[in-house]
């Protein structure tokens, strides 16, 4: 274990947060804010409760999911791909670090900012709406889990990656999506029986059931399952950077 070689690359890759906090932080919390505007207070105010959840915080859960998966997705893969685009990746490649040391600096950095800005959402969240969170560990968990996954899987779009448009194929027209119809606005329970059916093939009902499981007690699945397919994630996702690695897929030629 290399810690200087870890600390180094994280330290790197969290600074650039700081250098661009509009772009980084501003931007998808007001983004996310004018959610709440509309949808929790505005629309919100004037629906009827969800599983005895005002329709405002209901949505709480979908919307931090929303945030945090683009984000997790884009920090993790612009941070690889642009060593790539420079051709710095051989001098990271080269020095005394192994590759999941290489791995756990940049999707480290990549789901701290994204566990920060969850947090920082979570937080402007009360301002819009009024809320209570049922099981704070677990939700702290789900966020961390739910980072650390989806940075490792942006980590891989940006190894595949081999030019900027395609480091947005995958948030915009995969993630966003299956986000929209994940239930982040409605309950599953809500669809008829085809339809919900059908929405159990979402990967991400599970993340967005979870995590409503944990701030309020509810959930559309299970949570055991929730968290089984997101740790089954997790795993495709590192078995699929372990043979990046082994074969050197997109980073030694």
């Amino acid at each position: 274990m290399n810690p200087n070689g870890i600390r180094a690359i994280y330290r790197f890759e969290l600074a650039r947060t700081w250098r661009t906090p509009m772009q980084s932080i501003l931007s998808p919390v007001l983004s996310t804010s004018l959610y709440f505007i509309v949808f929790g207070s505005a629309i919100g105010s004037r629906m009827i409760s969800i599983d005895d959840i005002p329709y405002g915080a209901f949505i709480i859960p979908g919307l931090i999911m929303l945030t945090l998966l683009n984000e997790s997705i884009s920090n993790a893969s612009f941070g690889i791909y642009l060593p790539k685009f420079t051709g710095t990746i051989y001098e990271v490649l080269s020095a005394p670090v192994s590759a999941w040391e290489i791995v756990l600096g940049y999707v480290g950095a990549a789901a701290t900012k994204s566990l920060m800005l969850g947090i920082l959402i979570l937080i402007t969240a009360r301002f819009f709406v009024d809320y209570d969170v049922a099981h704070p560990v677990w939700m702290l968990t789900f966020l961390a889990l739910t980072c650390v996954t989806f940075s490792l899987f942006g980590f891989i779009i940006g190894v595949w990656a081999d030019g900027f448009e395609k480091l947005q194929i995958v948030p915009l027209m995969v993630v966003t999506p299956l986000t929209f119809l994940g239930g982040s606005f409605y309950s599953i329970e809500m669809l008829p029986p085809f339809w919900h059916t059908v929405t159990l093939f979402n990967p991400v009902v599970y993340l967005i059931s979870g995590f409503r499981w944990s701030s309020y007690g509810v959930s559309d699945v299970h949570v055991a399952v929730s968290t089984g397919m997101t740790l089954l994630f997790l795993c495709a996702c590192m078995a699929v950077i372990w043979w990046i690695f082994r074969t050197g897929y997109r980073l030694k030629s």
